[in-house]
């Protein structure tokens, strides 16, 4: 009995900061934002409570672009789970097949994911520069000059040129994720497989891709929440311009804060996308209810 009290004592030693500093800087911030979002407040003068009016002003007589701003972010979520893991996957098969250089590419793929987004927003303002841009200049020599224009500047194409450097700068993260589950499933699976007579592409869709379900759900969770709530890279890029084209919840929520000082309505914003987050969890988790394969 002392022992197993020590071994507690022991384990709430070691928990508990962790735990503080999480509620520090997770859990007690978004208690504050909660509060804040109840509230007509700049900052810095009175504060006014005002109950939920900060969330009913973000769909009734919404001037300032929020709800363009969420079919912004759930565009770029259905294009992250539907064109970005796809993508990841079959590099991630190709990959695992054991090519020549192998780890070379395991790397090349990966390298966007560890530079700086500012970096990276940055490089893209470049290639999409509209008079010495590398895009423009490629167009120009291919003789699809009549296709230059300035990509991020225009509202039907600044999108999508943004979500183009989304799926450029995380593949490879889903990519590596998904070749490590693949590495992880025996060898003697495939050779009976082939003994019976399977192709590659048998292979593929009746063991590989059902023996890492589990890893496809983390990879559709990450790439579903993570473009919810997508900042960096798209104010890097556009700041949700032009006219709210690239407008997403935390581009907006950053604005409307720090640049409108608008600190009551910027924080209902703020939860509005903690909720939307996680409710697709939620959701996902019921989706991926398929039981976990063991070997």
């Amino acid at each position: 009995m002392n022992k197993v009290f020590s071994d507690k004592k022991a384990i709430f030693l070691f928990v508990f900061p962790a735990f503080l500093v999480f509620f520090m800087i997770i859990i007690l911030p978004i208690f504050f934002s909660a509060y804040y979002s109840t509230l007509d407040w700049n900052g810095i003068g009175k504060a006014t409570f005002i109950g939920i009016q900060n969330y009913i002003n973000l769909f009734v007589n919404n001037t300032d672009g929020f709800v363009m701003s969420i079919k912004n972010s759930f565009i770029v979520a259905l294009l992250s789970v539907f064109v970005q893991v796809p993508l990841a996957l079959i590099l991630a098969l190709v990959i695992a097949k054991g090519i020549k250089w192998e780890g070379l590419f395991r790397t090349v793929y990966f390298i966007p994911v560890i530079i700086s987004t500012t970096v990276i927003g940055q490089l893209w303002m470049k290639i999409y520069q509209p008079k010495y841009g590398m895009l423009n200049n490629i167009l120009d020599i291919v003789g699809l000059d009549f296709l230059k224009h300035n990509w991020l500047a225009t509202p039907e194409t600044a999108l999508g040129s943004a979500f183009f450097v989304i799926i450029w700068q995380y593949i490879g993260y889903h990519m590596l994720l998904l070749y490590s589950g693949i590495k992880a499933i025996p060898t003697t699976i495939y050779e009976a497989a082939e003994v019976d007579g399977a192709n590659n592409f048998q292979k593929a869709t009746r063991i590989t891709i059902p023996l890492i379900l589990p890893m496809l759900k983390v990879c559709v969770t990450f790439a579903l929440v993570g473009s919810l709530k997508t900042f960096d890279l798209i104010y890097v890029l556009t700041k949700g311009g032009p006219i709210h084209a690239t407008e997403v919840p935390t581009t907006l929520m950053f604005s409307t804060i720090f640049l409108q000082n608008k600190y009551g309505y910027g924080s209902s914003m703020s939860i509005f996308i903690i909720l939307e987050c996680l409710v697709f969890t939620i959701f996902l988790q019921k989706v991926f209810k398929a039981e976990t394969i063991t070997y």
